[in-house]
């Protein structure tokens, strides 16, 4: 690895709490990056905005033929990289606003919480099988995630943590980022888990 992580743009990620591929690719990313001397930026994004609004489509889960073929896929990934999760890929998801919102807060008023507390979220979510919508579930993840009690318990009670969401997700949506995992280096989209290879070798050679 040459250079440092700070000499050179950050990775760009995007994810939504509640997409299994995008769960998979947070295990992933930022120990990519660092192999290359990068950090990672990441970011909340909704694909009930970006997939249904924007895009018009059905969710995953919800497609015909695509979504026997989408579980395959997210069993097969698990098996490789001795995965364990406690959530079915198909199970009825949760309300991700409400940790989306804290995440978005953190960025904004203490980003060094930030990662820490979607890093947890996302364990629970699909490690444990912790449903973040109630706040008491939402507010002991931070905690024991090493988010102070009283941070926290901004993140998840100031109003304005809605339109920092907002921003965030217009944000995203201006970078053309239409799902989860999706990732930007230098510029270049790549989009969903089976990309990080990709990913990869783009950051060791900087790109083609």
């Amino acid at each position: 690895m040459s250079g440092s992580a700070s000499s050179k743009p950050p990775v760009e990620f995007w994810f939504d709490f509640i997409s299994p591929f995008g769960y998979l690719a947070s295990l992933r990313i930022d120990e990519i990056a660092a192999r290359h001397g990068r950090e990672v930026r990441w970011h909340p994004v909704l694909i009930g905005v970006t997939v249904l609004k924007v895009m018009g489509l059905k969710p995953l889960m919800e497609t015909p033929l695509k979504r026997e073929y989408a579980a395959r896929e997210f069993d097969r990934y698990c098996r490789r990289h001795g995965v364990r999760v406690a959530r079915a890929i198909d199970a009825p998801p949760m309300n991700p606003l409400p940790v989306a919102r804290a995440f978005a807060w953190l960025l904004q008023h203490a980003p060094d919480q930030a990662k820490r507390l979607a890093r947890a979220a996302l364990c629970d979510y699909w490690a444990l099988g912790v449903d973040l919508g109630a706040a008491t579930a939402l507010n002991e993840c931070g905690i024991r995630a090493g988010v102070p009690t009283a941070t926290m318990a901004r993140a998840t009670e100031d109003a304005t943590a809605a339109s920092l969401l907002r921003a965030e997700v217009e944000a995203a949506i201006a970078r053309g980022v239409f799902g989860s995992p999706y990732v930007i280096v230098d510029d270049e989209p790549f989009f969903g888990v089976d990309k990080l290879d990709l990913v990869d070798e783009w950051l060791a050679c900087g790109g083609w």
